[in-house]
């Protein structure tokens, strides 16, 4: 065992949380005393929650590695559970015709986002014991053969995708569906399978979410906007118009912080969709650059956590929990700024909202725990 964990990686993800809350301490402000007469409601909540993450985050570092992987098909059980509960009367809360929350008294919290943990455990686990169970000779011979590949890997990986899509489909979160689609897959093809598996599972992949945006009209329309920006700028594509304002009135060296015009009431999902463009109008281009600096050089220390990793178990968890949330963090400045169509998904570790960033801390809290490991 090492004797200290990857710093520049904690020092990454250090500087991410505190940026994140500083920005949202101003970001906030207005909506919080319009709606709570006090500037600061929605900051102490995320506090709290960054606090709560924290406490999760160092029993994650904690915890063996091997007891992830003893219990990774528990937590995913439960979570599969949880998924299935947000469609039980008086126990799932709806917002905007979406079933993906489950209210626990006061608070509620999206199970959803823990997927994006418990899935990656659990695959890893599994491509782990599959790959690497048996002896070498044996699974060099299964491998001339290809029948133990496409028959007890490919096939049930794609039946395991088959139930998370089920799942996430019927709470319409194809957004959250596509961030873990696109994370295990990667899981999948770095654990060493046939190429074709993982080409034959993209385009699946593809044809699929091409296939659940054609049958929704609202998705249509986001496609819409994205290849016309200027369809419906006060309707549907209100958002994008003004997260493309706000970044313009930025410049290089931004307005100021907490010079924003937008966040009053001009720009939807301010806190939480559309925190980039805020953040791009405060702060410019040199502030944008600084952050999709911060995320590039989480995602090359998290790799190194990987490829350091002593075990197969610990490489693939850690490749999909920096695939997870580098590529949510890029997906949601693409569609920020219009190069992506609109997905719906909270910034990582800017974004106001508990469930993300909870579920954020427990897997900085793995790789660092992995990173002391290598």
């Amino acid at each position: 065992m090492k004797t200290h964990v990857n710093y520049y990686f904690l020092g990454s993800v250090f500087f991410l949380i505190v940026f994140g809350m500083l920005f949202l301490a101003t970001l906030s402000a207005p909506a919080s005393m319009q709606i709570f007469g006090n500037t600061n409601y929605y900051l102490f909540h995320q506090l709290f929650r960054i606090g709560l993450g924290l406490c999760l985050c160092f029993i994650a570092f904690k915890i063996p590695l091997h007891t992830f992987k003893k219990l990774s098909f528990i937590l995913l059980f439960i979570n599969l559970l949880l998924l299935i509960a947000v469609f039980l009367p008086k126990l799932g809360v709806e917002f905007w015709g979406a079933k993906r929350w489950i209210s626990i008294g006061n608070n509620s919290f999206q199970p959803s986002e823990f997927l994006k943990i418990t899935s990656v455990l659990y695959l890893s686990a599994w491509l782990s014991n599959r790959f690497y169970g048996s002896s070498k000779k044996n699974w060099s011979s299964w491998i001339k053969k290809g029948y133990y590949n496409f028959t007890r890997i490919f096939l049930p990986f794609l039946v395991f995708l088959g139930i998370i899509v089920i799942l996430l489909y019927f709470q319409r979160d194809i957004s959250t569906l596509g961030i873990i689609g696109a994370t295990l897959i990667a899981v999948y093809f770095v654990s060493g399978t046939t190429i074709w598996h993982t080409v034959l599972a993209f385009l699946m992949g593809f044809a699929s979410t091409a296939l659940f945006i054609i049958i929704e009209p609202y998705r249509v329309q986001r496609l819409k906007v994205f290849l016309s920006p200027g369809t419906d700028p006060l309707g549907i594509g209100l958002q994008v118009k003004q997260s493309l304002i706000a970044i313009g009135s930025g410049g290089i060296f931004g307005e100021g912080l907490g010079m924003s015009t937008q966040k009053f009431g001009f720009l939807p999902q301010a806190m939480s969709d559309s925190v980039f463009a805020i953040l791009g109008e405060e702060t410019g281009i040199v502030g944008s650059l600084i952050l999709v600096s911060l995320f590039l050089l989480f995602f090359w220390q998290s790799i190194k956590i990987a490829n350091a990793a002593t075990d197969k178990f610990s490489k693939l968890t850690a490749v999909g929990i920096s695939t997870w949330i580098t590529f949510q963090a890029f997906i949601n400045i693409a569609s920020t700024i219009g190069i992506f169509p609109l997905s719906g998904i909270p910034l990582p570790f800017f974004s106001y909202g508990g469930s993300h960033v909870i579920a954020e801390m427990i897997g900085v809290g793995i790789l660092l725990n992995i990173s002391k490991n290598g």
